[in-house]
Protein backbone atom coordinates (compact mmCIF):
# COMPACT_ATOMS: atom_id res chain seq x y z
CA UNK A 1 0.00 0.00 0.00
CA UNK A 2 1.24 3.10 -0.95
CA UNK A 3 -0.02 4.97 1.89
CA UNK A 4 2.22 3.99 4.13
CA UNK A 5 1.13 -0.04 5.19
CA UNK A 6 -1.30 -0.74 7.63
CA UNK A 7 -0.05 2.81 10.11
CA UNK A 8 -0.51 5.10 7.38
CA UNK A 9 -3.91 3.65 6.76
CA UNK A 10 -4.82 4.26 10.10
CA UNK A 11 -3.22 7.59 10.38
CA UNK A 12 -4.88 8.77 7.19
CA UNK A 13 -8.68 7.17 8.56
CA UNK A 14 -8.66 9.08 11.60
CA UNK A 15 -8.00 11.92 9.30
CA UNK A 16 -10.97 11.00 7.03
CA UNK A 17 -12.87 10.43 9.59
CA UNK A 18 -12.79 13.60 11.35
CA UNK A 19 -13.20 15.47 8.95
CA UNK A 20 -16.32 12.96 8.03
CA UNK A 21 -14.58 12.12 4.40
CA UNK A 22 -15.44 8.90 2.51
CA UNK A 23 -12.37 6.82 2.41
CA UNK A 24 -12.17 3.85 -0.26
CA UNK A 25 -9.36 1.21 -0.96
CA UNK A 26 -8.16 -0.16 -4.33
CA UNK A 27 -6.68 -3.05 -4.65
CA UNK A 28 -5.16 -5.54 -1.79
CA UNK A 29 -9.07 -6.52 -0.70
CA UNK A 30 -7.38 -9.29 1.66
CA UNK A 31 -6.25 -6.78 3.99
CA UNK A 32 -7.98 -3.67 2.27
CA UNK A 33 -11.60 -5.28 3.98
CA UNK A 34 -10.13 -5.12 7.51
CA UNK A 35 -9.02 -1.85 7.24
CA UNK A 36 -11.98 -0.51 6.05
CA UNK A 37 -13.89 -2.34 8.39
CA UNK A 38 -11.68 -0.37 11.17
CA UNK A 39 -12.44 2.38 9.68
CA UNK A 40 -15.39 5.38 10.42
CA UNK A 41 -15.84 7.00 7.11
CA UNK A 42 -15.27 3.64 4.95
CA UNK A 43 -17.20 3.94 1.57
CA UNK A 44 -15.65 1.46 -1.19
CA UNK A 45 -13.81 -1.79 -1.41
CA UNK A 46 -12.53 -2.26 -4.90
CA UNK A 47 -12.33 -5.54 -5.22
CA UNK A 48 -10.10 -7.84 -7.63
CA UNK A 49 -9.51 -11.40 -7.30
CA UNK A 50 -6.45 -11.26 -9.09
CA UNK A 51 -4.65 -13.40 -5.68
CA UNK A 52 -7.57 -16.12 -5.37
CA UNK A 53 -5.58 -18.42 -7.05
CA UNK A 54 -2.86 -18.38 -4.39
CA UNK A 55 -5.27 -18.38 -1.18
CA UNK A 56 -6.45 -21.74 0.47
CA UNK A 57 -9.86 -19.66 1.48
CA UNK A 58 -10.42 -16.26 -0.25
CA UNK A 59 -12.96 -13.89 1.31
CA UNK A 60 -16.43 -14.00 -0.13
CA UNK A 61 -18.55 -11.29 -2.05
CA UNK A 62 -21.91 -11.81 -1.63
CA UNK A 63 -24.59 -9.50 -2.99
CA UNK A 64 -21.64 -6.78 -3.52
CA UNK A 65 -20.54 -7.17 0.15
CA UNK A 66 -17.43 -8.43 1.03
CA UNK A 67 -17.09 -10.81 4.39
CA UNK A 68 -14.23 -10.26 6.96
CA UNK A 69 -12.72 -13.31 7.37
CA UNK A 70 -13.10 -14.31 11.51
CA UNK A 71 -9.51 -15.71 11.36
CA UNK A 72 -6.18 -14.70 13.10
CA UNK A 73 -4.40 -11.77 11.59
CA UNK A 74 -5.14 -10.61 7.85
CA UNK A 75 -7.08 -14.16 7.25
CA UNK A 76 -4.73 -15.55 4.25
CA UNK A 77 -3.39 -18.79 4.25
CA UNK A 78 -1.30 -19.10 0.88
CA UNK A 79 -1.89 -22.10 -1.24
CA UNK A 80 1.62 -23.49 -1.23
CA UNK A 81 1.52 -25.32 -3.89
CA UNK A 82 0.06 -22.62 -5.83
CA UNK A 83 2.58 -20.13 -4.82
CA UNK A 84 5.62 -22.49 -5.63
CA UNK A 85 4.01 -22.64 -8.92
CA UNK A 86 3.98 -18.70 -9.69
CA UNK A 87 7.35 -18.11 -8.13
CA UNK A 88 9.76 -15.82 -10.38
CA UNK A 89 13.06 -16.93 -8.22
Amino acid sequence: MRIGGVTGWMSAAAIAGAANAPLSSHLYPEVSAHLLKASESADWLEYRDWGNPLIQEPFEVKDGMATVPNRVGNGIEWDEPAVKKYQYF
